[in-house]
């Protein structure tokens, strides 16, 4: 299995970025893991929020093959402690998926066509959170997954 993470928007905080680039290569270890950032959009100050959703959904669309098991990240998914949440990840790999994608939306969230499309939703926190420091929480957490499916000390149980 792959796990892909999309995000809208790049992250500018070097700190936070090579944070994440850590991660990523750690992860490297146990599974084929991807982050792919979409652009902002051009021009959003001109789109209605409905609009902006619309714009971003049609990005994440083009980024998804028909096999992709899209799971959003979203403040009305479900929420997990980090055993459970690695019990998630061992079932979707149990499941022959090929690959897992996590999506992080927009400021505003997803549209419709994004909810209809997806196959669940996952909230961190019911804390908001920015969204470039949510792409270092997903990815530690799919670490943390690896390392608690592998018994491996990294998570203190």
């Amino acid at each position: 299995m792959t796990i892909k993470l999309l995000a809208i928007g790049k992250t500018d905080n070097k700190n936070l970025q090579a944070l994440i680039a850590e991660y990523e290569k750690r992860l490297g270890h146990y599974i084929k893991f991807n982050l792919d950032i979409i652009p902002d959009i051009k021009n959003v100050k001109n789109l209605s929020e409905a609009q902006q959703k619309e714009k971003e959904g049609e990005l994440i669309l083009k980024k998804l093959s028909t096999t992709d098991v899209l799971i959003l990240l979203d403040e009305n998914g479900k929420q997990f402690n980090s055993l459970d949440f690695s019990d998630y990840l061992q079932k979707k790999m149990n499941a022959g998926i090929k690959q897992l994608v996590f999506v992080i939306g927009g400021p505003y969230g997803f549209s419709d066509t994004i909810y209809a499309t997806a196959k669940g939703k996952i909230s961190l926190s019911k804390m908001t959170f920015s969204h470039q420091m949510v792409r270092l929480f997903v990815v530690e957490q799919i670490y943390r997954g690896f390392t608690i499916l592998r018994n491996e000390p990294y998570h203190h149980r």
